[in-house]
């Protein structure tokens, strides 16, 4: 193998500048780079990538104290010698090598995330000082137990440990409180552990391709209330649909994916659900139905009664008409200006008369219309005398009705049974602007 070494000029170069301390990143990926060793020059260096190059050790890292992410993915590292003073590194990527073990990790207390997948690690270190780890990837190694490696790495989440050699897991997770997601397809283990239960907040679980054989070896399940997502696919468990029941009815309601395929539920319930619906559905609309129809025939009768009415006070008019034009002609001979201003009164008893006995349906209809003369509806006794005035009164009505919405308050009113028109229109007259908008509850304001 040909050697390639880097050299500081070209790392200026690249960087374009002169300055050593200022180079706080590199990416050195893809460069068939055998040597790195100017690298410990780089004082200030925090971030490294060297991916992809045929690396065999990192000693030439040892004076990098500053680095805190870095990635050899891919190399031929037989070691991980030289990066055992570098403390403040919280990201080490180094799969994909050929690492037969791990030791030197264990003082990198800064460490939050390791990912050692796809090396010949046959054992896990003690890792009780990484404290803050919350990612470990060790797939794809020889390793044949966890045993108490993981013990005080409380903060962990993620852990996959598929492809390995494990035959058991035992109680090697139970500190792992916020453990979210694990990984351990592809191994020899033949139960889950009751203490699994104490990994309540575990979301995601794949023991797909292990030697689970019976029902027993899967009760756990059954405790881990927030699990999302799991896969026992290869396990002589889930070789036939009938044991696949059974297993389905051991989860918690809280799965929604199990072998990779969305839960469906059981077809007994879902038949239940769908009828409950369906009666809900139907007894709303025949509830509707009725309320609808009964106010159909409300209004129908009120409009019944009100041509009854229109038609007996037209009868009425007519005949205070003809009797008011008589009198007038007889009483006119004694005193034409008495009659006259008697003949007035009746007319105006009679158009109040008039309004005061308008159909309900007209007078919900005059209410929620703005162009309608508010007299009618609050002032029955302040009609003016002039019928100059009376526009002009009639044009303060609409303006103060279109601006605080009172139309609405008093129609709200009136679909109430009060039994009493002329009081439910006193009573909303009587009431202050900002609370008729409030009760209405549909001003254009709130």
């Amino acid at each position: 193998m040909t050697t390639k070494s880097l050299t500081v000029e070209e790392v200026l170069k690249e960087k374009k500048t002169h300055d050593l301390d200022s180079v706080k990143e590199l990416n050195l990926g893809h460069r068939a780079l055998t040597d790195v060793s100017c690298l410990s020059k780089f004082k200030n260096l925090e971030k490294l990538d060297l991916r992809f190059n045929n690396l065999t050790d990192l000693q030439g890292l040892k004076s990098c104290l500053n680095l805190k992410w870095l990635s050899v993915v891919d190399n031929k590292l037989q070691s991980l010698s030289g990066i055992e003073g570098l403390t403040k590194l919280t990201v080490l990527n180094a799969g994909k090598n050929k690492l037969k073990s791990m030791n030197e990790i264990s003082s990198l207390v800064n460490l939050c995330a390791l990912i050692l997948n796809d090396n010949e690690i046959s054992s896990i270190c003690k890792l009780d000082q990484l404290k803050d780890l919350n990612s470990l990837v060790l797939s794809r190694n020889p390793i044949s137990e966890i045993g108490d490696s993981l013990s005080k790495l409380k903060k962990l989440t993620k852990v996959s440990l598929s492809d390995c050699r494990i035959k058991a897991i035992g109680s090697s997770l139970k500190s792992c409180s916020d453990l979210k997601e694990l990984r351990l397809a592809h191994n020899e283990i033949k139960a889950l552990p009751a203490e699994l239960a104490l990994n309540k907040r575990l979301l995601n679980l794949d023991v797909g391709n292990n030697m689970i054989t019976s029902l027993s070896g899967l009760e756990v399940l059954g405790t881990l209330s927030c699990l999302r997502n799991l896969n026992i696919r290869g396990n002589p468990i889930s070789d036939n649909e009938k044991s696949a029941k059974k297993v389905r009815k051991l989860l918690p309601p809280s799965v929604n994916v199990f072998n990779a395929k969305p839960l469906e539920k059981s077809s007994k319930n879902a038949k239940h659900v769908r009828f409950d619906t369906e009666d809900v559905t139907f007894d709303s609309r025949h509830s509707k139905s009725a309320e609808e129809e009964e106010e159909e025939s409300k209004v129908d009768k009120k409009s019944k009664k009100s041509s009854k009415r229109n038609k007996s006070e037209e009868e009425e008019e007519e005949a205070d008409n003809e009797g008011s034009t008589s009198k007038k002609k007889k009483k006119s001979k004694r005193n034409p200006d008495i009659d006259q201003v008697q003949v007035e009164k009746k007319e105006e008893d009679a158009a109040e008369k008039k309004q005061k006995r308008a159909s309900p349906k007209k007078l919900i209809d005059a209410i929620d219309d703005a162009e309608t003369s508010m007299a009618e509806v609050f002032s029955r006794g302040d009609v003016s005398k002039d019928s100059e005035d009376g526009v002009e009164e009639k044009n303060k009505k609409r303006s103060s009705v279109q601006e605080t919405g009172v139309v609405r308050v008093v129609d709200t009113h009136k679909k109430k049974k009060t039994g009493n028109k002329q009081q439910s229109k006193s009573a909303v007259a009587e009431l202050p602007g900002e609370v008729e908008i409030g009760l209405g509850g549909e001003s254009k304001w709130e």
